[in-house]
């Protein structure tokens, strides 16, 4: 018998593995190892099974003293991964099944007739745009039988194909940002686990995805890869053009178990002729509802293959009257508007009331019952009766603040449409009624209590636009900003509440319905991690703007977020509960803690009184009993009531198979949803622990999941190896984990103001992966040597250049970079940049006139200009979510705070304290070498050694610009 290292393409060899007993196979040029044998390209050479980096070639094409034109030839780093979706076709039409009329066995053989029949349309092949993620970049050449496997694997229906898995040395594969806009692993079900072959029938992991996407049967397996199980969850993701709607199920017909009341899904088992379904969560028989088969819209027989439910893994159902506590409620909005002196000076109160006004018809209020009411506060509350059918408004003042009261019983809450003028009227001379307050405080806990009376009989949403430190009456606060305490171990106890109120008051509106959001202004210390207590246990969401200035781009910025807000649809009265496979006795998964803005009500319920679009919720998951299933099913359910006033159920169901092999669990692991579980772990930590702490936690998790990989799947296993492996679909988690540790929630420092970190942390909590991800780890363009066709139209829209790694050797002294974190946009401007590009992007005749800060991009008549406007506009849309980056220039010689907080965003350099992406990994191979119990101060002693050893200038003033450019005297951010 040959052996295998005799049939190996040159450049292998085979090494073989006593602990595992199979053979190793080594790429002797790049030191890459993989347990299948590598296939051989027709001229014989092995074909890649890692991803090939593309040299760096620079190119001046704004060169020192040169003006010719720019536009047309660019270098590129290669191909960029596609948004492309598969073209779709109609579904087939089954043969029509009638319950009771079937002949034995005749409905299970339709069901295997419509899964496996020839000729199946291409809708339902879901071939994928790119090659498979966890294959790296170039797909390997298979036998005609495993192309028919992933014919079937693309239906949810893979044959004996499993995850294959592929290691990479970190030490020599540096991060390439496009793998962060690849999908997550596939998700191979085992034959016939779905009743229906529709790519839809697994919810789209932008509403629910998971750490793992084949599912561990053991607790011990699971502990052995050191990989967190965790889901993160962004039930109400928005929807925009491209995006498939989510199905809304009228006949409000809804099947669901008896025992575990899972809805009825996709993964269900359909049983006894057809007239009962297996339940796939806890395998209870179940009846199906006589309507199930009955089309009521067209009264008559319908065809059951047809239904939502069994089509589609995202589905809603409009609820029947038994889903109701009480009827449904009308979507309402108390606006609380700070109107003090700093208010009315920052431009606040003008740009707050003008919005409102012009955002009027945004509002959800398609039915005509939305109601809205006003009340101003500085020392004291101010309400206004607005009376239907007039343009007249009256002010009502309240003054005694500790015992809060309403002035008036009707007219202070109205109906929108009918108080339409009143409105107007009134939010068109709010701000000139206050113009000449120079009162200075703040009542922001009275003015809470006013809202909640106001409206507690209904519930709905309390918007808080504040501009200052409450100070006056309940909730009152002070200045706790210590520059001795930041930076030591005392620094996490400004990020918890000052005062029980928030906290109390919060759970109070979550038990009324109402939900809060708050939009803080304040130029001084405003205690940001306190307030933000109120939008985290309401299920609102915190918007912070240091040290706002109408009369700069803060104006634009916070127009466009606020109306964003405003014209949102949200969703009211929501309970949340996350149901997981179980055995008839045991559950094989409990979901046991629970991470974003909720109250949790119950063990496993979560009340959310209002729920914005694009709000994302994780939840860990811990395996409780052996899993005997081949396959197990999560399914989230989300009751609430439409701000049309209609009561709906949402229902997001995955199925992952289930493993026992290790490899597998590492080759389906997603680095995305790992980070994000780390991000609301860490953020939690900090809380309830140290900030150090928390460091220590990310560091050591990396180092765990390294270790792991390496004695289970590396031919070193324990040993000394010259290498760091990692799977190739995680290779970027590395550079994750970094940029959390150098995120402003996060770092180490003792100028980071608690505002802005407390900010920050909320961030971390809420943002959906989309928009976090670019926040952990930046995008990076460069715009002067673009391709040609970037910044324009095309079939997905503007095209955006190829994305570099974030590091400062990319830059060069000619030219012009976007550097961006969903956040803040920044645009460097080299200094040898030459005057026509200068006078094509800027209209000013030179860099030495150009200034750097906070601006507005000018539209001019030229095309480099226009296409570098479109990639502008492009990234501040791009993405989901309400948030305007605000952008900056950036002159390479200006203003040095500016320049290095710009710079603090390509996270793969060394700054400060802070080890560049090679000292980080090298300090993982480090600790990844020596016993696990030294593992835990790694990260604070890395970074104690950098601190004693390092020359450069410090990043620490940073934000420094950021604040005084707001005219604050805080002193830095980093």
């Amino acid at each position: 018998m040959t052996s295998p290292a005799q049939q190996l393409p040159p450049g292998w060899t085979a090494e073989w593995e006593p602990n595992h007993q199979r053979y190793l196979f080594i790429e002797t040029a790049t030191g890459q190892t993989s347990w299948e044998p590598p296939a051989a390209s027709p001229d014989g050479a092995a074909l890649d099974v890692g991803a090939s980096n593309a040299a760096h070639h620079k190119r001046r094409q704004y060169a020192a003293g040169q003006t010719q034109a720019y536009y047309g030839a660019a270098d590129t780093l290669g191909g960029g991964g596609g948004y492309g979706v598969a073209p779709g076709a109609p579904a087939q039409q089954g043969q029509l099944f009638t319950p009771g009329l079937a002949a034995e066995n005749q409905f299970q053989q339709q069901q295997q007739q419509q899964m496996q029949a020839p000729g199946q349309p291409p809708y339902y092949s879901g071939a994928p745009a790119e090659p498979e993620y966890i294959n790296g970049h170039q797909a390997p050449v298979y036998s005609q039988a495993n192309t028919l496997v992933d014919q079937f694997s693309q239906m949810n229906m893979a044959g004996q194909k499993g995850l294959r898995l592929y290691t990479t040395n970190l030490l020599t594969s540096p991060p390439d940002p496009r793998e962060l806009h690849r999908p997550p692993p596939e998700i191979v079900l085992p034959p016939n686990s779905c009743v229906s072959p529709s790519p839809l029938a697994n919810a789209d992991y932008t509403y629910q995805r998971c750490t793992l996407n084949a599912i561990p049967t053991t607790n011990s397996l699971l502990k052995k890869s050191n990989i967190p199980l965790g889901l993160v969850l962004t039930p109400y993701r928005s929807v925009k053009e491209g995006d498939e709607p989510v199905p809304l199920v009228t006949d409000t017909v809804i099947a669901r178990c008896r025992r575990c009341r899972t809805y009825i899904n996709p993964y269900v088992q359909f049983i006894d002729g057809g007239n009962r379904w297996r339940c796939c969560m806890c395998s209870l028989s179940n009846e199906v509802p006589q309507l199930f088969d009955w089309d009521q819209v067209r009264n008559q027989p319908g065809d059951r293959w047809a239904r939502a439910e069994l089509n589609h893994g995202v589905v809603e159902y409009v609820a029947p009257t038994e889903y109701m506590v009480r009827p449904p409620q009308p979507a309402v909005y108390v606006f609380l508007i700070d109107v003090s002196h700093s208010a009315i000076q920052s431009g606040m109160v003008a740009t707050a009331t003008r919005t409102i006004l012009e955002n009027l018809d945004r509002i959800p209020d398609e039915n005509g019952r939305t109601k809205v009411a006003i009340i101003a506060f500085d020392v004291s509350l101010y309400f206004f009766s607005i009376p239907a059918g007039t343009t007249d408004s009256t002010m009502l003042v309240v003054s005694d603040v500790d015992d809060v009261f309403l002035p008036k019983p009707t007219d202070l809450l109205v109906n929108l449409s009918e108080a339409r003028a009143s409105l107007e009227s009134l939010l068109g001379r709010l701000g000139d009624m206050f113009q000449d307050n120079h009162v200075i405080g703040s009542a922001l806990g009275p003015a809470l209590q006013a809202g909640f009376q106001l409206m507690s009989a209904m519930g709905g949403k309390i918007v808080v636009l504040s501009s200052s430190l409450p100070s006056i009456g309940v909730g009152a606060l002070k200045n706790r900003e210590d520059p001795k305490i930041l930076g030591t171990s005392k620094e996490s106890g400004l990020l918890q509440s000052a005062t029980p109120f928030y906290k109390t008051f919060a759970i109070e509106c979550s038990r009324a319905q109402v939900s809060v959001d708050m939009f803080l202004f304040s130029a001084a210390y405003q205690d940001v991690a306190t307030l933000a207590y109120l939008p985290h246990y309401t299920a609102g969401q915190t918007y912070f703007y240091p040290a706002f200035n109408a009369r700069t781009e803060d104006a634009i910025k916070f127009a466009h977020e606020f109306g964003a807000v405003l014209a949102q649809p949200i969703m009211l009265e929501a309970v949340m509960r996350v149901r997981a496979s179980k055995s008839a006795s045991l559950s094989y998964l409990r979901m046991s803690s629970f991470h974003g803005n909720f109250f949790v009500r119950s063990t496993d319920l979560l009340a959310m009184p209002a729920v914005p679009q694009d709000l994302s919720y994780a939840i860990e998951v811990q395996i409780e009993d052996t899993i005997t299933a081949p396959f197990v099913v999560f399914q989230t359910a989300i009751l609430h009531t439409s701000c049309y006033g209609e009561r709906r159920i949402r229902v997001v169901t995955t199925a992952f198979p289930t493993t026992s092999n290790l490899s597998e669990v590492f080759a389906s692991a997603d680095q995305v949803a790992i980070a994000t579980l780390l991000a609301n772990k860490a953020v939690e930590r900090c809380i309830t622990h140290k900030l150090e702490d928390s460091r220590d936690a990310l560091f050591n998790k990396m180092v765990e999941i390294l270790q792991a990989y390496k004695a289970s799947m590396t031919a070193a296993g324990a040993g000394a190896s010259a290498q760091l492996a990692i799977s190739e679909n995680l290779k970027m988690l590395p550079v994750l984990v970094l940029g959390l540790l150098k995120n402003v929630g996060i770092r180490q420092s003792a100028q980071i103001p608690p505002d802005l970190r407390a900010y920050a942390q909320a961030l971390l909590t809420s943002l959906p992966s989309q928009l976090l991800m670019p926040y952990v780890y930046p995008t990076f363009y460069s715009l002067h040597n673009m391709p040609p066709e970037c910044g324009t139209v095309g079939e997905q829209g503007v095209i955006m250049p190829p994305p570099l790694p974030l590091t400062s050797e990319r830059l060069e002294r000619h030219g012009l970079y976007l550097i961006e974190d969903g956040q803040t946009i920044f645009l460097w401007v080299g200094r040898d940049s030459v005057s026509q590009l200068i006078i094509d992007v800027f209209n000013l005749p030179n860099y030495e006139v150009l200034r750097g800060g906070k601006t507005t991009l000018p539209v001019l008549d030229n095309p480099f200009n226009q296409r570098i406007n479109a990639i502008v506009q492009k990234t501040r849309e791009m993405r989901r979510g309400p948030y305007w980056p605000h952008l900056y220039i950036v002159k390479e010689d200006g203003e040095p705070a500016l320049r290095l907080w710009a710079l603090s965003c390509l996270i793969q350099d060394r700054s400060d304290v802070l080890p560049s992406y090679q000292q980080f990994v090298s300090q993982l191979k480090d600790k990844v070498s020596v016993a696990r119990h030294t593992v835990y101060y790694g990260w604070l002693t890395w970074s104690h050694r950098l601190m004693a050893v390092t020359t450069k200038p410090r990043v620490s003033d940073a934000i420094s610009y950021f604040m005084r450019s707001h005219t604050v005297s805080w002193t830095g951010m980093i």
